[in-house]
């Protein structure tokens, strides 16, 4: 995807939580919610992927510094984020995964990486998310894990190992609560 197809996608999510599913994304909706607190965290997160992406890493370092610096938000550069992206708080999350899906949902305080010190940025070390995942305020996913799609993991959940498919897992250490779980979309 484009980086103006993952910014419509992640602005067409910010419209579905704010009851406006019925409004279609376009250009001008990006300009108008730049400043929006739960919006301006993921547009500087892309603007830094992309110059990441281009090789000009010091433009990216800058714009994922101001996100650190202004939302308290630390997102690596080298992770792989599909559109639909919503952080409605982004004060004190770390999302150091490999890969993200599309359409997941990340309240604050979560911690997304590896288990042991990894300034390498090791795939093999970091989770990997995939669609349509919600993710509770507080909770940690550590090491080099999968969690499925359709997934919801609680508040505060220490999941360090992997979850399959439409379930939802609670718990220090988070287990399984419940099966067979559709889509939150």
């Amino acid at each position: 995807m484009s980086l103006k197809q993952l910014l419509l996608a992640d602005l067409q999510r910010q419209y579905h939580y704010a009851g406006l599913s019925d409004t279609q994304p376009n250009t001008w909706g990006i300009f108008k919610k730049a400043l929006n607190p739960r919006f301006a965290p993921v547009l500087l997160w892309r603007i830094a992927s992309h110059f990441h992406h281009l090789q000009l890493t010091p433009f990216a370092k800058i714009a994922s510094l101001l996100n650190f610096l202004i939302f308290g938000i630390e997102i690596g550069l080298q992770c792989e984020i599909g559109g639909g992206l919503y952080i409605p708080h982004p004060v004190g999350t770390v999302i150091g995964a490999t890969k993200i899906g599309h359409n997941v949902t990340i309240l604050q305080g979560v911690t997304l990486g590896a288990k042991e010190i990894d300034i390498s940025y090791l795939p093999a070390n970091r989770p990997t998310i995939g669609d349509n995942v919600t993710i509770g305020a507080g909770a940690k996913i550590l090491g080099g894990i999968t969690i499925g799609n359709n997934v919801t993991i609680g508040a505060n959940a220490v999941v360090t190992k992997s979850l399959p498919d439409n379930v939802v897992a609670a718990g220090v250490p988070a287990r399984i609560i419940r099966t067979g779980v559709d889509s939150p979309l």
